[in-house]
């Protein structure tokens, strides 16, 4: 062994001391410790006028903050479908402090700040992440950003001309993966709040005017339904931002009491939608992407206020999946069921991807499965059969590996600022508390076969929901999956089998 000292070092202040020997003279380190305050990391405030005010502090000379609020495409069924999609694209543009977006960005500028929007089927948010001495600008911004937008005719015009330009985009995309996810929840919730259509549709982007939105707005847009959540910044500054800002405003549109609020509880139907489309020249490129048919497959599964939606996150992981050419090793699901089962078997097959998408009142796992359309019958089949084989024994190595990986997973992506704020905002929306990591760790912890078993073969008595895209010419009928789902191997009819 070495001895303290014997020098190892290049020189300096202390030549004669080793590198493994702690320098003398120097003050024992104190390291920050939890001692039990996670516990009190999410605090949550209520102001008098319903808004909730929830924050977490988080080292760091950067703070992330926004707005959510309980709005989005589901609640659209009284009014035009796609007012979301206009209120996303329309963010950040001139309000009655700010005269233009430009004004705003310079305003964040200053204190290193960037700013967006996202519309989803039950959240609209508006954030920011900017220096924490900004707090006051950035929390006064949001509120104005929210509250009192102009909605000036160009500004209309252009978010016009930019759904426009997306819905091309979207249609003419290799990667069919947002129109899929579109269809499968059309499928799963025929014309009913998280089924109904999460982009504009082209008809009605004319006919979204200032008043249908302000219409919109004062039934949505209401205290009771806002979340100001903040990630690296003091709780109590937050809360005092929040009733300068936020506490007494008169919205643009007026504060008349909302009317027309929809507290519809989704409806799951089952069903398929089909595209027959032309997806031979999609390549981009010099190198060609070959000709494939894509196949959604789902099943209804429980919404993420349920004890069971840990065990269906589980069960997605386990299932797992990806493309045919991804690279990585078992971190990155090399041993799920869909590689060893699907891809590791089947080189025909470009993707096989297990989703699980849950709300309030619902949820979608779903697989996503592409190959050449002249295998279209085979891949359904494989595809039915996974599901079947779910309720099937789980290895507990298997269960251990999906567990481990999601508790990975989840503690990997908390590791940024503005996903602890989503997880911070949507949390208090729906519950009014947040559940911190270690807890749901623990749930995920305590995840046995049998509630995998219990899970599937509840979410197996529903009617499928499927959603095609490309050369359907051999997809087999809505009627032969639903069957191939109901039978012990998931096989097909046999009388298709022969006659097809």
């Amino acid at each position: 062994s070495r001895r303290c000292g014997r020098s190892y070092s290049g020189g300096g202040a202390y030549p004669n001391v080793s590198l493994t020997c702690p320098l003398p003279g120097v003050p024992k380190a104190v390291f920050a410790a939890a001692e039990g305050r996670e516990q009190f990391e999410t605090r949550v405030t209520v102001l008098e006028n319903g808004l909730r005010v929830a924050s977490q502090n988080k080292f760091g000379q950067f703070c992330t903050v926004g707005l959510l609020v309980n709005s989005g495409s589901r609640h659209e069924a009284k009014y035009l479908s796609g007012i979301s999609h206009f209120l996303e694209k329309l963010a950040f543009s001139s309000t009655a402090q700010f005269g233009s977006k430009d004004e705003i960005l310079l305003t964040l500028e200053k204190h290193g700040g960037i700013c967006d929007c996202q519309a989803s089927r039950d959240t609209i948010m508006y954030a920011v992440s900017a220096d924490t001495k900004g707090l006051d600008t950035v929390v006064n911004l949001l509120a104005d950003v929210a509250l009192q937008p102009r909605l000036s005719d160009e500004e209309m015009e252009m978010t016009r001309s930019a759904i426009r330009f997306e819905l091309e985009d979207l249609n003419m995309r290799p990667d069919p993966e947002p129109l899929l996810t579109e269809m499968i929840h059309a499928a799963a919730y025929r014309e009913n709040t998280v089924g109904l259509n999460r982009f504009c549709p082209v008809e009605n982007t004319d006919k979204i005017d200032r008043a249908v939105l302000h219409s919109y707005l004062s039934n949505y847009y209401t205290p009771d339904r806002i979340v100001l959540a903040g990630v690296g910044i003091e709780h109590q500054q937050l809360v005092e931002c929040a009733r300068k800002h936020l506490l007494g405003v008169e919205p643009v549109w007026g504060s008349r009491q909302s009317r027309d609020v929809d507290r519809s509880v989704a409806q799951y139907t089952g069903g398929i939608v089909k595209v027959e489309k032309d997806m031979s020249d999609v390549s981009l490129g010099p190198t060609p992407i070959p000709e494939l048919t894509h196949i959604m497959i789902g099943l209804e599964s429980c919404s993420f206020l349920e004890e069971d939606f840990i065990p269906f996150a589980v069960l997605n992981m386990m299932m797992g999946g990806g493309g045919s050419f991804s690279a990585g090793g078992p971190g990155k699901g090399m041993f799920t069921r869909l590689y060893l089962n699907v891809l590791n078997r089947h080189h025909w097959m470009y993707n096989a991807t297990s989703y699980h998408h849950s709300y309030e009142d619902t949820g979608l796992l779903c697989i996503h499965a592409s190959a050449d359309p002249k295998q279209v019958r085979e891949m359904v089949e494989i595809i039915t059969r996974e599901f079947i084989l779910m309720a099937g024994a789980v290895g507990e190595v298997e269960l251990e590996r999906a567990k481990t990986q999601l508790k990975s997973m989840l503690m990997m992506n908390l590791e940024s600022r503005p996903v602890i704020f989503e997880d911070v905002g949507r949390q208090v929306l729906a519950t009014n508390t947040r559940k911190l990591p270690h807890e749901l760790c623990d749930l995920i912890g305590q995840v046995k076969p049998t509630d995998i078993k219990r899970v599937v073969t509840k979410m197996l008595h529903k009617k499928p929901a499927v959603a095609a895209l490309g050369d359907l010419t051999d997809l087999p009928s809505y009627e032969h999956i639903q069957a191939a789902l109901s039978s012990r191997d998931g096989r097909l009819p046999r009388l298709y089998r022969l006659f097809r």
